[in-house]
C-alpha cells in the first residue's frame, strides 16, 4: 500500500484562505457552544450538535470556523465516497478495494446542506443517460451530500425549516450510518457517518422530536448582556473584516493547538476508563428527570469520556459527567409540542448529586415550614390578587360584556378606540382534534401534511415527456411501449419524469374576533380553545401560522407569520378583549398580510380561518363594510368558525363565508369525528341492517 502524500503541516491544521470566516479561537463568549463542537469533534458517535438561539450570535460563525480546525483524513485514491484505507467499506459502489489500495490525504470537509435541495441531491441519483448508454448502476451513480460528508461534517443551517423528506433521510443516516438508495432500479448502499450539526432560531418554529432525539448535545445561544463583551466581540468581528489576513495570522498558533488537541483527543478517548461509581451518577440522574430510553444515558457517558479526553485525563471524574449532562440531557426531556424545555441548572444539579458533601439527613419531625422558594409548596388557598376577595368567592364580573360605548357600570360611555386594557380573554380549555382542513387543487410549496402538492416530491402518480431529468423506469416503460416486438431501444421521445403527488404545508392565518360581543367569559373561551386547537393541528401538519385579531377600531398583528407554534400559543393567555367589532378592519389585515407574504414566498398558500359571530359595529354601515371587504378575499382558500350561541341567531358569520367563498363550520363541526361517534354510527348501520334482514 502506497502511503499517502501528508502535507508538511497534515496534524496541524487545515490550511484556510486569507478572507475565510472569523476564526474560531477569535469568537468572543459562547463557550458552551464551542465546548460542544469541540466535543462533537473529537467523537463524532455522540451523535451530533444542535446550536438554538436567536439570529446573530455567531452559530455559523463557530461551525464553519471549526471545519478549519479538524485534521485532515486519508482516503482511498479515486474513492468518490471517502473510504478510509485502513478500514474500508465493503459495501462502497466505488469498491472493493483491495488491500495496499493507493492512499491520498486531504481536509476534512464541511457539506452544508441547503433547505431547498432535492433527495436526489442529498442521497445521489442515477444518470440516467450513461446507464441507457450502457454503464453500470454503480458507475452512473452520482454521490449525494451525505457521501460527500461522510467523515467530515454535515451543517443544515435553520434546521427547523428542514422539509419533512429530507429530514426523514437525515434520520435513517444518523441511525445507521449507512446511506441506502432503494428507488427507480437503482439498489445501493455506502458508509455515511459524519458530524451532523444544525443551527437554528427557535422563533422560526421547533424541531421535530424524532430529529431533535438524534442530536447528542445541544446548546442555547444567546448573546451576553455585559456591555463589555458585546464589545469586545463586536470590535474582534471588525478587526476581522477589515485586516483579515491579518487577524488569521495572529489566530495562526491558537488554532494549530486546537487542531492538535482534536486529534490527540481522539486518539486517547478509547484509553479513558469510565467508573463504575459515575455511569450509576449518569443513570440516576437520568431516570429521576425522566428522560425517555437510553439514548440520553449512553450519550451522556460517552460525551463524558470525550470531555476527559479533551482535558487530557484518562479517567471520567465527577467534573466531566456534570459538564457532559448539561449538553446532554435538558433537550430531551420535552413532553409535548408546547411544554417548556428541559430543568434549570439547579435541578440538574440535584439529580446528578454531589460527590463531596454528603446526602442531608432527612427530618425526622417532618413539622418544617414549607420555604418560599420551594417549588414543590402549595399554593395558597383563595388567594387572590385583591384582598377583598379572600373572604369570599371572587367577583364573576358580568356575565355579558356591554357594548362599545357604555360603561360597564352604566355610567359614562368610553372611548371606543380604547378598549379596557385589563380585560382579557379567558385561558383556553383543552383542545380537541380537528378534523382536515386544506387547500382546493395542487399546489408546489413546502413539504408538509395539509394540502395536495405536485413537484420532486411525493409519490410517483404517472409519467410525462421531459428532455432534462429523465428518470429510470417511466423512460424505460415508454421505450418499451413504442415498440413492442422489436429489439429494445431508447431514443431521445422515449424520455419521461414521474409526476409526482404529495402533500405541503400552508400559512394557516387565524383571524380571531376579540371584540365586546365575544367577550363573555364563555365565548371568549370559545375563541382561544378553538384557536389552541387549530394551532396544535398546524404543529402536526408543520404549517406557518399567523395570529389576527379585530377589536375597537382597528385589526391587530398578534404573531405574525412564524413556524413557531409554541410562541403563538403563548399569545393566546393574555389576549385583550372588548370594544367595537371591526370585522373589516379584520378581514383587511388578513388580505394585505396574504398580499405580502405572496411576495415572499409565493409557492406556499394560504388557508385563513375566521371566528367570530359575524357581527360588525362602527361606522355608517360596518356589516355592507365588511361583506365588500370579505369580497376583496374571493379565492382564498378559507374556514369561517361561527362563534354565535344563544336563541336568537342571525346567520352573519355565514354570509361573510358566502361572500368570499369560505366553508361555514359550527365549533362543534370543526371537531372530527370522534370514536364514540364512529361506534355511534357503526351500531346505527347494524340496526338498519338487522331491520332489513327482517323484513
Amino acid at each position: 500500500m502506497r502511503p499517502p502524500t501528508v502535507p508538511a503541516d497534515a496534524g496541524t491544521r487545515r490550511p484556510a484562505p486569507a478572507s475565510a470566516t472569523l476564526p474560531f479561537a477569535a469568537v468572543v463568549g459562547q463557550d458552551d457552544a464551542r465546548l460542544a463542537l469541540l466535543l462533537g469533534a473529537v467523537d463524532p458517535g455522540i451523535g451530533g450538535v444542535l446550536l438554538s438561539g436567536e439570529k446573530g450570535t455567531a452559530k455559523t460563525t463557530l461551525v464553519r470556523g471549526l471545519a478549519a480546525l479538524l485534521p485532515g483524513i486519508a482516503v482511498v485514491s479515486r474513492c468518490r465516497f471517502s473510504c478510509d484505507p485502513a478500514e474500508p467499506d465493503p459495501d462502497c459502489p466505488d469498491g472493493p478495494h483491495m488491500p495496499g489500495a493507493d492512499a491520498d490525504y486531504r481536509p476534512a470537509r464541511l457539506v452544508e446542506l441547503p433547505l431547498g435541495a432535492t433527495e436526489d441531491r442529498v442521497v445521489g441519483s442515477l444518470d440516467v443517460p450513461r446507464v441507457l448508454a450502457g454503464a453500470p448502476t454503480s458507475e452512473a451513480f452520482v454521490p449525494g451530500l451525505l457521501a460527500q460528508a461522510h467523515r467530515g461534517v454535515l451543517y443544515v443551517d435553520e434546521i427547523n425549516l428542514l422539509p419533512d423528506h429530507l429530514v426523514d433521510v437525515l434520520l435513517d443516516a444518523a441511525a445507521t450510518g449507512v446511506t441506502t438508495v432503494e428507488r427507480e432500479g437503482v439498489s445501493l448502499r455506502h458508509a455515511s457517518r459524519f458530524l451532523l450539526v444544525g443551527t437554528m432560531n427557535p422563533e422560526e418554529g421547533e424541531l421535530r422530536p424524532q430529529l431533535q432525539d438524534r442530536f447528542g448535545l445541544a446548546v442555547a445561544v444567546v448573546a451576553s448582556p455585559d456591555p463589555r463583551l458585546r464589545a469586545e466581540a463586536v470590535r474582534a468581528r471588525l478587526r476581522h473584516e477589515f485586516q483579515p489576513a491579518a487577524d488569521v495570522a495572529a489566530h495562526e498558533r491558537a488554532s494549530q493547538g486546537l487542531t492538535s488537541s482534536i486529534a490527540a483527543a481522539r486518539g486517547r478517548v478509547s484509553a479513558v476508563s469510565l467508573p463504575d461509581a459515575e455511569l450509576i451518577r449518569i443513570t440516576t440522574a437520568c431516570s429521576s428527570l425522566g428522560v425517555d430510553g437510553l439514548r440520553g444515558d449512553l450519550v451522556t457517558a460517552r460525551t463524558a469520556i470525550a470531555h476527559a479526553a479533551w482535558r487530557g485525563d484518562t479517567v471520567v471524574t465527577d467534573q466531566d459527567v456534570r459538564e457532559a449532562a448539561r449538553l446532554a440531557l435538558p433537550h430531551r426531556l420535552r413532553r409535548g409540542p408546547f411544554d417548556n424545555p428541559g430543568p434549570d441548572r439547579e435541578r440538574l444539579d440535584d439529580a446528578l448529586g454531589s460527590e463531596d458533601e454528603p446526602e442531608p439527613p432527612p427530618d425526622d419531625d417532618g413539622g418544617g415550614q414549607p420555604s418560599c422558594d420551594d417549588a414543590g409548596a402549595p399554593a395558597q388557598a383563595g388567594h387572590s390578587e385583591h384582598p377583598a376577595a379572600a373572604d369570599g368567592p371572587p367577583d364573576p364580573g358580568p356575565l355579558e360584556p356591554p357594548e362599545s360605548g357604555t360603561s360597564p357600570a352604566g355610567g359614562a360611555p368610553q372611548d371606543p378606540a380604547r378598549p379596557p386594557a385589563s380585560r382579557t380573554a379567558a385561558a383556553p380549555g383543552t383542545a380537541f382534534r380537528i378534523r382536515h382542513l386544506q387547500s382546493a387543487g395542487f399546489g408546489t410549496g413546502a413539504g408538509g401534511n395539509r394540502s395536495r402538492s405536485r413537484g420532486s416530491r411525493g409519490r410517483p402518480a404517472a409519467s410525462i415527456a421531459t428532455s432534462t431529468r429523465p428518470d429510470l423506469l417511466p423512460t424505460l416503460r415508454a421505450a418499451a411501449l413504442a415498440r413492442p416486438g422489436e429489439p429494445f431501444r431508447t431514443t431521445s421521445q422515449d424520455l419521461r419524469r414521474w409526476l409526482r403527488r404529495g402533500r405541503e404545508a400552508n400559512l394557516v392565518i387565524l383571524l380571531l374576533d376579540t371584540s365586546g360581543s365575544m367577550a363573555a367569559r364563555r365565548r371568549s373561551q370559545s375563541v382561544t380553545t378553538v384557536a389552541l386547537s387549530l394551532l396544535t393541528d398546524s404543529y402536526r401538519r408543520r404549517d406557518r401560522v399567523a395570529v389576527l385579531t379585530f377589536r375597537g377600531r382597528a385589526a391587530t398583528t398578534v404573531v405574525p407569520p412564524t413556524r413557531s407554534v409554541e410562541l403563538a400559543t403563548r399569545r393566546l393567555h393574555d389576549l385583550p378583549v372588548g370594544g367595537q367589532t371591526p370585522l373589516c378592519a379584520g378581514l383587511d389585515a388578513a388580505a394585505d398580510l396574504i398580499r405580502r407574504e405572496r411576495w415572499r414566498d409565493p409557492d406556499r398558500r394560504p388557508l385563513l380561518v375566521v371566528v367570530t359571530d359575524g357581527r360588525a359595529t362602527g361606522g355608517a354601515d360596518p356589516f355592507g363594510t365588511a361583506q365588500q371587504s370579505a369580497r376583496r378575499l374571493a379565492g382564498v382558500a378559507g374556514v369561517v368558525v361561527d362563534a354565535e350561541d344563544g336563541p336568537v341567531r342571525l346567520g352573519l358569520a355565514g354570509r361573510i363565508a358566502a361572500e368570499f367563498g369560505a366553508e361555514l363550520v359550527s365549533v362543534a363541526g370543526l371537531a372530527s369525528a370522534n370514536p364514540d361517534r364512529r361506534d355511534e354510527a357503526a351500531r346505527e348501520l347494524a340496526a338498519v341492517i338487522k331491520a332489513r334482514e327482517a323484513a
